[in-house]
């Protein structure tokens, strides 16, 4: 079976790689994907964008991209849509134009019911089966729609938990970010911060950057000691303070307290505050409220991200209560998603 996928986002790429693993070997990947997985037709590097501006000036390459993948289509058994709704929405309207019977499986929905809730009819009718990773987003769509919770794909991944915490914290972990815009915005905060708290710290760096590309994003970094295994460090870690992104969910399941900070650029942050109407920007707050009608832990948005801040929130902190509620989050997400996928892909309707 060949299939036509179109993984644009790193953390894509991870879930798909787990995703593999549960498919038979007979099945082909054709498409955009990370290298490791067989030949893409395109560099995941040329398709890094940071906010609204950057996806702006490269409109015309992802234009162009896109109409290569529709014409792929046509050659194919299924598509496999995960993530990045901008680019796949887009495609999947083309290929179920050209193709109406092509089977289109979508892993990784649009978070439509958390802005553009008009998508949600599109999606119904373009998508043949909607492999949702939040259990609460089936309630945004209509009672015959093709939508099932699969599980989560970071609990295909995380695998150790913290059972209890240390009384003193003795190690901090920092997560800046993995877009250097986000690294070189928190990094002169982070690292005042550190300063301040005096206590062993640990820095967790993405492994494809360069040695020139870390000195000038990161600064001085001598009283850092640096790690690029997010998943070890964040389990072996006291206490961390983390950008917004996928990084906050990875830490809340793995049960490390941490804080949230997020700095946008000013007219991306001006454009999302104005399209998402959402109390939380962290994945995990969204969810936790979702059963808890309070957030898991901490967040501080743009102007509110100072060292004053964050210290405070610091020192008063319940990391018991966070820790409980982190074991409350994996019992409301229940398992992994990479069996479901799979099963939905070589129709073996398990769910």
């Amino acid at each position: 079976m060949k299939i036509l996928v179109s993984a644009l986002e790193h953390s894509a790429n991870i879930h798909l790689k787990s995703l593999k693993k549960e498919l038979s070997d007979t099945i082909e990947f054709v498409g955009i994907f990370d290298s490791d997985l067989g030949d893409s037709i395109v560099d995941l590097r040329s398709l890094a964008i940071m906010g609204f501006v950057d996806a702006i000036k490269k409109i015309i390459f992802f234009i162009k991209l896109n109409s290569q993948m529709a014409d792929m289509a046509k050659d194919v058994d299924k598509v496999l849509l995960i993530d990045s709704s901008g680019f796949n929405l887009p495609l999947a309207k083309k290929i179920k134009k050209r193709y109406p019977n092509k089977e289109i499986i979508y892993y990784i929905l649009p978070q439509a019911w958390a802005w553009k809730p008009k998508r949600i009819p599109v999606l119904e009718k373009t998508i043949n089966h909607l492999a949702s990773i939040l259990p609460f987003e089936k309630d945004y769509y209509s009672k015959n729609a093709p939508i099932t919770y699969v599980g989560h794909p970071l609990l295909d991944i995380i695998t150790e938990y913290k059972n209890k915490l240390n009384f003193d914290v003795k190690n901090i972990a920092f997560m800046p970010g993995s877009r250097k815009g986000e690294i070189k915005k928190l990094m002169p905060i982070f690292i005042e911060l550190e300063k301040r708290l005096n206590i062993q710290a640990t820095i967790i760096i993405p492994k494809h950057f360069t040695k020139e590309e870390v000195n000038e994003l990161y600064g001085n970094l001598t009283s850092f000691k640096i790690a690029h295994d997010a998943y070890k460090t964040l389990l072996n870690a006291d206490f961390a303070f983390i950008c917004s992104g996928t990084a906050t969910l990875e830490a809340s399941l793995i049960g490390v307290p941490f804080i949230l900070t997020y700095i946008a650029k000013p007219l991306d942050y001006f454009i999302a505050s104005r399209l998402i109407k959402l109390s939380h920007i962290g994945l995990s707050n969204i969810m936790f409220s979702k059963f808890n009608d309070r957030k898991l832990h901490p967040e501080f948005i743009q102007d509110d991200v100072t060292v004053k801040n964050l210290l405070k929130s610091y020192n008063e902190y319940d990391r018991d209560k966070f820790l409980n509620d982190s074991k409350s989050l994996r019992a409301y997400l229940k398992h992994g998603s990479s069996k479901t996928v799979a099963s939905i892909i070589e129709d073996k309707n398990e769910n």
